[in-house]
C-alpha cells in the first residue's frame, strides 16, 4: 500500500509525522504552558494577576500557587499528548496508508483533551477549569462582565482568541475531514471541507466576538452613569471596534483570491488589495498594541512630553518612547519587544489569508507561523497585565479602571479550591 498514488501525492512529510490534529492539540497544550509561565513570572514581577481578573486568591500559605497547580494541569495535558502521539508513530511508521487509516487514535486523543476541560474528573481539580468554561461562554457571545466582575479577564480571553483564529478553523477542518465519506482527519487537510466560505467565517468569528465587545462598551459609556464618571464618551471603543474590523477584509480578499485561484482566473486587482488589507490589519494593531495595549508613549509626542514633564527625576529619567512606571525596568526589553511585535503583526496577518493554505509545501510554515502567533500573544499578555496593573494600582478615580480587589472572593469559594489549577 505504501505506493497507493491516491495516499502519497496527499500526504506531506510534515503531516505525516505531525498531523493536523495533534498540531491542533499541541497549541492548545502550549497555551496552558504559556498561561502558567505568564502568571509565573508576573507574579515574580508583583503584579496580581489573580486580583486583576477576579480570581480567588490563595488562603493558606500552604496552598499551591496558581502557576504552579498551572503547570500541573499543563504536564497532564502534554503526557495525554505525548502518550498519544507515539502509539501513534509505532502504528503508522510514517507509512502514508496507515497514516490515514489510524487517524481514529488523534481523534480519541482529542475528545480526551476536551474532556480534561470539561468533565468534572475526581482527581483533577475543577474550579479553575470551570472558571476558564464560564468566562469562555460570556466571551463566545460577545459578552463582557462589568470591571467589578472580571472585565479584564474577559478581554484577555477575547483577545486570545482573535490569535488562535487558524486554530478554530483547523478544529473545523479536522472534523469535517474525518466525517466526511471516504474522508480522513490525518490526511493532507482540505481545509474547503465544509465549503470554501465556513472556513474562513469561522477565522473571523474571534474578530467579531472582540469588536462586538468594544460596541458594548462603547454603549455602556454613553449610558449616563458613565458619563458622570467622566469616563469620556467612549471614542476608543469605536476605534478598538475599527481595529478588530480590519480583519475581515483581510479575510475576504483572500478567500476571492482562492476561488479566482482555483478557477482558473487571473486575480492582480484582488491580491494588490489583500496587500493593501493586510497592511491596514497589520499597522493599525501595531500602533494599538504599543499605544493603547501597552501605553506606551511612542506614537504620541504629546503623552510623551506630559510623562516627562511631570517625572519627579530630570527628563532623561522617562525612557524615549515608554512611560514614566516600567514594572520590568529594562527599556532596552521593551523596544526589543516593539520591534517583535511589529514583525509578528505581518506575520499573523499573512496566516489568516486561506488561499495560502491551499500547496502541501506550506503546512509546515503554516504551523511555524501559528506557533509564533501564539508567542506573540504569550509576551503581549506580560505587557497588557503590565499596563492594567498600573493603571489600576495609579488611578485617582475609583470607576475609571478596574478597581483592585486582592482579597476578593466568589459566592461559594471556599478554601479546598486552593488545590485547582487556574487556566
Amino acid at each position: 500500500m505504501d505506493g497507493d498514488p491516491r495516499v502519497e501525492p496527499q500526504l506531506d512529510s510534515f503531516s505525516l509525522t505531525f498531523p493536523l490534529p495533534y498540531r491542533v492539540g499541541f497549541i492548545v497544550t502550549l497555551a496552558v504552558w504559556g498561561w502558567g509561565l505568564n502568571l509565573h513570572g508576573l507574579q515574580l514581577s508583583r503584579i496580581d494577576v489573580p486580583s486583576l481578573i477576579r480570581y480567588p486568591g490563595r488562603t493558606s500559605p500552604a496552598a499551591i500557587s496558581h502557576h504552579l497547580s498551572t503547570y500541573r494541569f499543563a504536564t497532564v495535558l502534554s503526557t495525554l499528548l505525548g502518550a498519544s502521539i507515539v502509539v501513534f508513530w509505532l502504528l503508522t511508521w510514517r507509512v502514508p496508508q496507515r497514516v490515514v487509516d489510524y487517524d481514529w487514535l488523534p481523534m480519541t486523543y482529542l475528545v480526551a483533551l476536551v474532556a480534561l476541560f470539561v468533565v468534572p474528573l475526581r482527581n483533577l481539580p475543577g474550579h479553575g477549569r470551570r472558571r476558564f468554561l464560564a468566562v469562555l461562554r460570556r466571551v463566545s457571545l460577545g459578552g463582557i462582565a462589568e470591571a467589578k466582575d472580571g472585565k479584564f479577564a474577559d478581554i484577555l480571553l477575547a483577545d486570545v482568541l482573535t490569535s488562535y483564529a487558524k486554530v478554530c478553523g483547523d478544529v473545523f477542518v479536522t472534523v469535517c475531514m474525518f466525517f466526511a465519506p471516504g474522508g480522513s482527519s490525518t490526511d493532507r487537510p482540505n481545509r474547503n471541507c465544509g465549503g470554501v466560505v465556513v472556513v474562513p467565517l469561522l477565522m473571523a468569528v474571534p474578530s467579531m466576538i472582540r469588536l462586538r465587545q468594544c460596541v458594548t462598551e462603547y454603549m455602556r459609556v454613553r449610558n449616563a452613569s458613565y458619563h458622570e464618571s467622566a469616563a469620556g464618551w467612549g471614542g476608543q471603543h469605536l476605534a478598538n471596534a475599527l481595529k478588530y474590523s480590519t480583519a475581515f477584509p483581510v479575510l475576504i480578499t483572500s478567500s476571492m483570491q482562492r476561488s479566482a485561484e482555483a478557477s482558473g482566473t487571473p486575480t492582480p486587482g484582488l491580491y494588490r488589495a489583500w496587500v493593501l488589507a493586510v497592511t491596514i490589519n497589520s499597522l493599525y494593531s501595531f500602533y494599538w498594541d504599543v499605544t493603547k495595549d501597552w501605553d506606551l508613549t511612542l506614537f504620541e509626542p504629546a503623552k510623551r512630553h506630559e510623562a516627562l514633564r511631570r517625572a519627579p527625576a530630570p527628563s532623561a529619567a522617562v525612557p524615549w518612547g515608554l512611560r514614566e512606571r516600567l514594572v520590568f525596568r529594562l527599556p532596552n526589553l521593551y523596544y526589543a519587544v516593539i520591534v517583535l511585535d511589529l514583525l509578528l503583526r505581518f506575520t499573523w496577518s499573512l496566516k489568516l489569508s486561506p488561499h495560502l493554505d491551499r500547496l502541501s509545501s506550506w503546512e509546515s510554515g503554516i504551523f511555524v507561523i501559528e506557533f509564533l502567533e501564539v508567542f506573540r500573544r504569550w509576551v503581549w499578555i506580560f505587557f497588557r497585565t503590565e499596563t492594567e496593573w498600573i493603571r489600576t494600582t495609579s488611578s485617582p478615580v475609583v470607576g475609571l479602571d478596574d478597581v483592585l480587589l486582592g482579597d476578593y472572593r466568589e459566592p461559594g469559594d471556599d478554601d479546598d479550591d486552593d488545590d485547582d489549577e487556574d487556566f
